[in-house]
């Protein structure tokens, strides 16, 4: 079996968790914990990517290119990567984040819009950096479209391509289906990246493993948006278990759990009934605390507001549709058509 590539994702996709909130101490104290347990990868940038940090998806405590350069100062021989969803990540961003010493980016799209992308691919290429597609929300299509914008990705150069599980909604027959394909179709790695909405995180990421993914995604103690990542320590664990080599030290990284449990974890990350539902109905799971925030604003359940995003197809990015969607079922609700 190939080597198993690790990123740890809980210094971005746990942005999400502690409200963009990281401090500098927090993320060299973490950076240097994953550099001493051997994580070859280190995601380091605002939850929703370069750029994140705005009213519309908030604001971060430290500007996220100094964050990438906290990182990058302790991060030894793990390589610092960040994300870029172009649209909220510009190519400028994307040279600063280098320069700050960034040599890894996953760039994500929509999973039916990698078009997008190939300015971004090409010029962290130029660059030398190592370059991923990311496809957000993959249960969203069908794996013949999956597979066609992932080729699209590898034609503008991608190094590999992830199916990303945005809402936790994959069943382990959905990864099969769609990683197989890509595997058995594209020259170069594919990796996967989950969400644990409905406790399938491990599960959908060892499927993966098995149908051939050599870029996996884990975060720590599941720091991570909804119910969290697959859980890095659990999966190294695992992974020793059926005999494959990650390369991580499963004592240090269960030490820096200790750190992130009892530190950073603002609460444990639970499947929450917000959580699952948003598994359920396919949302972006950093969808959860804006539909909190709108259901307490117009006085009505946060779960109504979760499954009517899913019947809508909403995506990333388009977080201004909660509020939206929350005031319109206010008002069928007070109108008695719910």
């Amino acid at each position: 079996m190939k080597p198993i590539y690790i990123t740890e994702v809980a210094l971005r996709d746990g942005s999400h968790v502690v409200g963009h909130q990281f401090t500098f101490e927090q993320v060299r104290k973490v950076t240097q914990g994953l550099s001493k347990a051997r994580v070859p990868y280190i995601e380091v940038t605002h939850g929703d990517g370069l750029g994140g940090s705005s009213l519309q998806y908030g604001f971060s405590k430290e500007y996220d290119v100094e964050l990438v350069k906290e990182a990058a100062e302790v991060a030894g021989d793990s390589i610092v990567t960040v994300l870029l969803i172009p649209g909220i990540g510009t190519i400028e961003d994307l040279k600063l984040a280098y320069d700050a010493g960034a040599r890894a980016v996953r760039v994500a799209t929509h999973v039916t819009e990698a078009d997008v992308s190939k300015q971004h691919i090409e010029t962290a290429k130029n660059l030398g950096m190592e370059v991923f597609g990311f496809l957000m929300m993959a249960h969203s299509a069908p794996p013949e479209t999956v597979l066609q914008q992932a080729l699209l990705m590898e034609s503008y150069g991608a190094d590999g391509v992830y199916v990303t599980d945005s809402a936790g909604a994959m069943l382990p027959s959905d990864v099969r289906d769609r990683i197989r394909l890509l595997r058995e179709n594209l020259q170069v790695e594919v990796g996967f990246h989950a969400h644990n909405n409905l406790s399938l995180a491990v599960a959908n990421t060892l499927v993966a493993i098995e149908e051939g993914a050599t870029r996996i995604d884990g975060s720590i103690c599941c720091l991570g948006a909804g119910a969290g990542n697959t859980q890095t320590e659990v999966l190294v664990a695992i992974l020793q278990r059926m005999g494959i080599e990650t390369g991580i030290d499963l004592y240090q990284m269960l030490d820096l759990a200790d750190y992130v449990r009892n530190e950073i974890l603002p609460q444990p990350q639970d499947i929450t009934s917000g959580s699952l539902v948003m598994g359920y109905a396919g949302v972006y799971s950093s969808f959860l605390r804006h539909a909190n925030l709108a259901a307490e604003k117009v006085g009505i359940d946060a779960r109504d507001i979760l499954v009517e995003l899913g019947k809508l197809n909403v995506v990333g990015g388009q977080e201004d549709t909660i509020i939206e969607v929350a005031q319109k079922l206010a008002k069928d609700k007070v109108g008695g058509k719910r």
